[in-house]
């Protein structure tokens, strides 16, 4: 303490001790080679818009956090679903054509999660499709009428889709004839069925 005692306690000369130097002081004496003090800046909407986050939230504007959201697609999923499948066409049979008239079941959930600021889909489905068309017996043609009943499927199952068809109850056909339409619509419609649905699968996700 002697030499910081000594330091503080130099006088002006009159026995006073002379008051030490202040912030004011030190920033008065300060060099012109120094930085220069920082002076406000008002921030332009361009400013603002470059300050925004790069990635931005998914899901809704109040979930800012990106934690978990639940939106259901029930109405979309549904329409558009029948919309796909009837859009499959005609198809010709070994003796015959018919095709999708109507989607005449359709009923699951689908939904879109957003959690940790990523987004994620999924549905689950099953469905009954009206078909109709002819099968030609010799030089004559026999209306067709019947469905095709798909059972549950679910988000990324559709490689292992199941089909099950049933035919109305025409008393014009054989038991042969109906073994032969049975098998051509359940061959012929699982394919382009599919991959109808594995657009909405895609559509889905794209959302």
């Amino acid at each position: 303490m002697e030499n910081g005692g000594a330091e503080m306690g130099r006088g002006d000369g009159n026995g006073q001790p002379a008051a030490a130097a202040s912030y004011t002081y030190w920033v008065r004496e300060t060099t012109a080679d120094a930085a220069p003090l920082p002076l406000p800046k008002k921030l332009t909407p361009k400013d603002l818009l470059s300050n925004q986050s790069e990635s931005p939230t998914l899901g809704s504007p109040w979930n800012k956090a990106g934690t978990w959201e639940e939106k259901n697609l029930n109405s979309w999923a549904t329409q558009r679903i029948k919309e796909l499948l009837k859009s499959v066409g005609t198809l010709d049979l070994s003796r015959g054509k018919a095709e999708i008239s109507d989607v005449t079941k359709c009923v699951g959930d689908a939904f879109l999660v957003t959690v940790r600021n990523k987004k994620r889909v999924g549905y689950t489905y099953e469905l009954t499709l009206k078909v109709k068309g002819e099968w030609h017996i010799q030089d004559e043609k026999k209306a067709v009428k019947g469905h095709i009943d798909i059972p549950e499927f679910s988000f990324g199952e559709l490689d292992d889709l199941q089909m099950e068809v049933k035919l109305g109850e025409e008393k014009d056909f054989v038991q042969q004839d109906k073994v032969e339409i049975i098998r051509d619509l359940k061959k012929l419609f699982l394919q382009p069925v599919r991959e109808k649905l594995h657009q909405f699968e895609q559509e889905l996700k794209d959302r």
